[in-house]
Parts: C-alpha cells; sequence; structure tokens
C-alpha cells in the first residue's frame, strides 16, 4: 500500500500528504496539497464512507490536484488543496471536528478547509474553534457561509456558455437537462435551470433529496439506473465523480456534459477523447464548479463582498470559451485545454516568485 500512495503522489506532483487519525473520535482523515506554486492550498473536506482507505486517499489526491487547476484558471493566488474523512456523516461529532481542527491548524496555513460533500458550516464552526485556517463559516461568525449557492450559479452560468457554443444562443428554455445529485449545489442549479424553461430531471439515491427537489420544483425524476437510458439535451453530473466512463459514454444521449462534480472523466485523456469523437461537448468540470471557490477565496482575504464575487463567478462564460478556443486551435480535448491554461499561469507565477 505504501509503494502504491507514493506512486500517486509522485504521478501526480503533490507537495504534501498528511494522514491524520485519532482513535478517541474515530477521525482518520487525509489531507493533500497538491501545488502551492501560487498561495496557500485551499479545498474543502469532505466526509464520505469510501470503500477502502486506500480509495479515499485516491480520492484525496485527484481532487486537491483538480483544486489547483481550479484556483490557477480561476485567476486566483491560490494552491490546490482537498481533505477527505473516511466515515459515516451520520457519525461526526463537535469532538471530531475539533480534532480535525487541530490538524489542519498544524500545518500552519499551507491548507486552507472548506465545505465540500456531507460537511455544512455549523461543521466549519467547530474546526474554527482549533484554528484560523477554515473558510466558508457562518455569516454570523463573520464568514462567507454555504458556498452551495455559488458553486451552482457558476455551473448554470457555464451550461449556457456550452449552450451558446453548441446551438448558438445561451437560452435553456425548452432544453432537457437531467441533473444527476440533488444535493446542496444540485438544488440550486435545479431551481437556477427551471428559472430559465429549461426541462429538468433529477436523479440521487437519497429519497430525501429527490422529494425535496420535487416538492420545489416538480422536476420529474429519473431511477439512478437508468440516467444513461434517457434522451437529454445536456447531462449535468453533479454527484461523486467518474461517471463519464467507459460504461456510460456508449449509452450517454445528449450534446453537452457540464455539471458540478469534480473528476467527471474518469480518465481524462482516454475519456475526453471519446466524448469528442460523439460530438459531446464537455465543460472542464475545475471551471464550471469554481464558483464556490472564489466565494470562500474572497473570505480567505478578508475581501468578501457578495456583489463581487457574484461578478467574478459570471466570468466563468468567458473562461469557457477561451478553453473552447484553445481546445479548437491546438486539437486538444477541452480538458486538456483548461490543463494546460492553468499550467501556464502557474508556470508562469512561479518564474516570478523564483527571482530574487
Amino acid at each position: 500500500m505504501n509503494k502504491q500512495i507514493f506512486d500517486q503522489i509522485e504521478e501526480l506532483e503533490h507537495e504534501q500528504v498528511v494522514l491524520c487519525h485519532d482513535k478517541h473520535t474515530g477521525l482518520n482523515a487525509i489531507i493533500a496539497i497538491h501545488d502551492t506554486t501560487l498561495g496557500p492550498a485551499l479545498g474543502g473536506t469532505r466526509m464520505w464512507n469510501y470503500a477502502t482507505k486506500g480509495a479515499g486517499i485516491t480520492d484525496a489526491l485527484r481532487l486537491s490536484r483538480g483544486m489547483t487547476y481550479k484556483a490557477a484558471i480561476s485567476g486566483l493566488n491560490l494552491g490546490g488543496g482537498k481533505a477527505v474523512i473516511i466515515g459515516d456523516p451520520a457519525t461526526k461529532s463537535e469532538a471530531l471536528w475539533r480534532r480535525y481542527g487541530k490538524f489542519v491548524n498544524s500545518l500552519g496555513g499551507k491548507y486552507i478547509t472548506a465545505e465540500d460533500v456531507n460537511t455544512s458550516t455549523k461543521d466549519m464552526e467547530y474546526i474554527h474553534m482549533e484554528t484560523k485556517h477554515v473558510t466558508g463559516i457562518p455569516k454570523y461568525m463573520g464568514g462567507s457561509g454555504d458556498p452551495s449557492p455559488f458553486t451552482a450559479y457558476g455551473t448554470f452560468v457555464g451550461i449556457k456558455a456550452c449552450a451558446n457554443r453548441k446551438w448558438g444562443s445561451d437560452s435553456l428554455s425548452g432544453k432537457k437537462i437531467l441533473v444527476q445529485g440533488v444535493g446542496h449545489v444540485g438544488q440550486y442549479l435545479v431551481e437556477h435551470l427551471t428559472k430559465a424553461g429549461a426541462e429538468v430531471l433529477i436523479s440521487d439515491i437519497d429519497q430525501y433529496k429527490i422529494k425535496e427537489t420535487v416538492d420545489a420544483h416538480g422536476s420529474k425524476v429519473i431511477d439512478p439506473n437508468e440516467i444513461f437510458d434517457v434522451d437529454m439535451d445536456i447531462y449535468a453530473p453533479c454527484a461523486l465523480g467518474a461517471t463519464v466512463n467507459d460504461d456510460s459514454i456508449p449509452k450517454l444521449k445528449c450534446e453537452i456534459i457540464a455539471g458540478a462534480a469534480n473528476n467527471q472523466l474518469k480518465n481524462e485523456d482516454q475519456h475526453g477523447k471519446a466524448i469528442r469523437e460523439k460530438d459531446i461537448l464537455y465543460a472542464p468540470d475545475f471551471l464550471i464548479n469554481a464558483g464556490g471557490l472564489m466565494n470562500v477565496a474572497a473570505e480567505a482575504y478578508s475581501m468578501y463582498n457578495e456583489e463581487k464575487v457574484t461578478a467574478d463567478v459570471e466570468e466563468i462564460y468567458a473562461r469557457m470559451h477561451m478553453i473552447f478556443d484553445k481546445a479548437n486551435d491546438e486539437n486538444l480535448t477541452n480538458q486538456a485545454a483548461a490543463i494546460k491554461l492553468a499550467e501556464e499561469r502557474i508556470a508562469a507565477v512561479g518564474k516570478i516568485n523564483a527571482v530574487l
């Protein structure tokens, strides 16, 4: 296992990976710091009941790499990091979060955490009791609160950019859009899409979230086992990653893939090329879902202004077109073009930082 972990760290070029354990609270966490060329690594902490600890480590490594690119392509002076806590979210406690906060604090600001899957502003409040290196704390404490609305709004803006590139208009009226995953981000996205006149289909394994969304927006429900059998204009994955893979690609009946999930392509190169061959337009995940990062970044900078953040999130529209142009000009997949743009900025700033 150690060899496998170090092979992954070397392959993805991480700076530091911290394994955290506390027997009293049951904490098992991985903090992955990918790159701090542009600034301290900022990325959320997710809690998930991974099948194995190795799966949790792999997820942390992949997610933190994506955060590096997300910050870089969004013009933020931040690096990429991510953390995962392995365990059942139903068992989380104040003691667990505070113990985790001590681990975050031990890194001296090299990693700043925030919300992610199965974590909340209340959890960030507990972490804040032990460290100042946390964002997304409640507004009543002077924080920016839940970043999900900004992640969803950025995804909505990105979907409109995709529609404009594919069909010549960013109108979503009458378009059939399947939102896979209706957690916090997915529900906000459904609201935007419904108001825009789209025909919204939803799917989730959590029946409570399904009921909430149907009650609020009247969306049509698709069984999770049947989502790739449905004809749709846009597939919007908003749950966990790797849903675009060898099994799903041959079945996909859409013209655009644009959603808030991280690491949507199970294999960036192979599956990026496969969907391009099917003439499916893909919105690089780490750009389209960058709105939440922009929100907590403003909090981390101590320069939070909601109107300014909203304007920054709307820049995703222009950046999406910039990626499409680069992909066409250089015969790259959209994901490869986005990674190249991010790496070019990191390299350029890295050279500046190297000058004494």
